[in-house]
C-alpha cells in the first residue's frame, strides 16, 4: 500500500511540473528597458520621464558610424508615481521596466517640496534594485536634464551614471548616493540625507539632438555641480565646492583629488592627493558635543609655478605646512556650513556619539541638530608629501 502512493505521488508530479512556471515571467521582446528616469511635481501631480533604450539601434550602432539616437523619452503624467510609469503604456507599444534602472533624477523644485513620497515605490517594488544613483537637477526639470545628449556616451543614463562615478573618483566635490544610502540615512537619528546636483551648461542651444554629436563643442552639457542638503526629504540648500570636497574629506570618501597651494615667494604648486583617511569621533562633555575629525593625507607634486628647490628637506616641510593650513581651512568651511548655515549633521557625527555612549545619544538624539550646532569640533590634520614627480625642479630653471 505504501509504495502505491509513493507510485501515485511521483505520477502526480510528474504531471503537475509541466504546466509550473514563472509566475511573473517577462518577455524580452515586450519590454521597453529604463535606465534613467526622472521625476517632476506640477500642482499634485507627478511627471514622470523614461529614457528606454532601443535594442535595435545599440546593436546596430556597433561600427556603423549611425548618428540615430539609441534611446527614446517617454513621458507620462498622473497622481501618483505609479499611475504615470503604468500610463506610458499609451505611448510606448512596451511595458516600461525599470529592474536596470542607473540613474534617477529629480527636479529640484520638487526636491525642495519633498521626495520621501515620490520614493516609496521605488522602495517598495520588487522588481527594482535600489542601487542606482540618485541626482538633483539644480535649476532645472529632471525631464529638460534626461533630454541632454553626450558626445562621448550615446546613451545619456550612462553618461551621468559614469561622470558620477568618474568625478567622485578624480576631484572629489561628488558623492554618488544610492536610495539604499539615502533611506538609511533618513531612519537614522544620526545623520541626514545629501544627494549630488548636476546643472546645465552652455544651454544656449537644443542639447537634446543627435546634430550636437558632429559639433566639437557641444550647444549644451551636463555637468556636477555641488552637494544637496537635505533635512528629512527636503531639499533645503546647496553646498558650494569647496564645502562638497571638505564633505568627502571629513566623511572618508576622498580617493584622489587636485588643489593648489602658495609659494612662499609667488606662484603655485598643484598637489595630487593620492591617499586620504579620515576618522569622525565623539563624545558628550558637561552636556555639550566634543567632536573631532582626524585626517591623514598623502599627495605628490604635480605642478610647480616657482622657483622652489625641491631637493631640500625644509621646501617639502614647508609646502606640507601649508598644505595642511590649506586642508584645515577646507575642513573648517564645510563644517561652518552645516552648523550655522543649514544647521543640519549631515556628516554622521550623531552616529559616532551613538557608538561611544549609547546613553549619552539617547539624551540628545530627538534635537541633535540643535546640539551639532553649539558642537566644539577640533581638527587634527597631517599631510606628507611623498612624491616629487619625475624631475625635482622645473626646467624653467635650467634654460635661465
Amino acid at each position: 500500500m505504501a509504495l502505491k502512493r509513493i507510485a501515485a505521488a511521483l505520477i502526480l508530479l510528474l504531471l503537475i511540473l509541466p504546466i509550473t512556471g514563472c509566475w511573473d515571467r517577462r518577455e524580452m521582446n515586450e519590454l521597453g528597458i529604463a535606465l534613467a528616469m526622472g521625476i517632476d511635481r506640477v500642482g499634485k501631480n507627478y511627471i514622470v520621464t523614461a529614457q528606454i533604450v532601443k535594442p535595435g539601434q545599440v546593436a546596430a550602432a556597433k561600427g556603423s558610424g549611425s548618428l540615430d539616437a539609441p534611446v527614446v523619452m517617454y513621458k507620462a503624467e498622473g497622481t501618483t508615481i505609479f499611475e504615470a510609469i503604468r500610463k506610458m503604456t499609451t505611448t510606448s507599444p512596451r511595458k516600461i521596466y525599470a529592474a536596470h534602472l542607473r540613474v534617477l533624477l529629480l527636479g529640484e523644485a520638487m526636491a525642495r517640496q519633498g521626495i520621501g513620497n515620490a520614493l516609496d515605490l521605488l522602495s517598495r517594488d520588487y522588481e527594482l534594485r535600489t542601487d542606482f544613483y540618485l541626482l538633483v537637477a539644480r535649476g532645472a526639470t529632471a525631464e529638460k536634464a534626461l533630454n541632454i545628449v553626450s558626445p562621448l556616451e550615446r546613451i545619456p543614463a550612462n553618461m551621468l551614471f559614469r561622470s558620477i562615478e568618474t568625478s567622485e573618483k578624480a576631484w572629489a566635490p561628488v558623492v554618488s548616493i544610492t536610495l539604499d544610502d539615502f533611506v538609511n540615512d533618513i531612519v537614522s537619528n544620526g545623520k541626514n540625507p545629501i544627494i549630488s546636483g548636476i546643472r546645465i551648461v552652455d544651454g544656449d542651444g537644443d542639447g537634446s539632438s543627435t546634430n550636437i554629436l558632429k559639433e566639437i563643442r557641444p550647444r549644451a552639457m551636463l555637468e556636477s555641480d555641488g552637494i544637496g542638503v537635505f533635512r528629512n526629504d527636503r531639499l533645503i540648500g546647496w553646498m558650494s565646492e569647496e564645502e562638497s570636497k571638505g564633505y568627502n574629506y571629513i566623511t572618508n570618501n576622498v580617493k584622489s583629488t587636485v588643489g593648489h597651494i602658495s609659494c612662499p615667494g609667488g606662484g603655485h604648486v598643484a598637489l595630487e592627493v593620492v591617499l586620504a583617511n579620515s576618522k569622525m569621533s565623539g563624545k558628550m562633555v558637561g552636556g555639550r558635543p566634543r567632536l573631532a575629525v582626524d585626517l591623514r593625507v598623502e599627495g605628490s607634486v604635480g605642478e610647480v609655478e616657482c622657483r622652489i628647490d625641491l631637493t631640500k628637506i625644509s621646501t617639502i616641510q614647508e609646502l606640507e605646512r601649508r598644505a595642511k593650513e590649506t586642508l584645515t581651512r577646507i575642513l573648517r568651511s564645510s563644517l561652518n556650513a552645516g552648523q550655522k548655515k543649514f544647521k543640519s549633521d549631515y556628516f554622521g557625527f550623531g552616529n559616532a556619539i551613538h557608538r561611544s555612549n549609547p546613553q549619552a545619544w539617547k539624551q540628545v538624539q530627538k534635537d541633535w541638530d540643535e546640539h551639532f550646532e553649539d558642537a566644539v569640533i577640533d581638527l587634527h590634520v597631517q599631510v606628507k608629501i611623498k612624491r616629487t614627480g619625475t624631475i625635482t625642479n622645473s626646467f624653467m630653471e635650467q634654460e635661465e
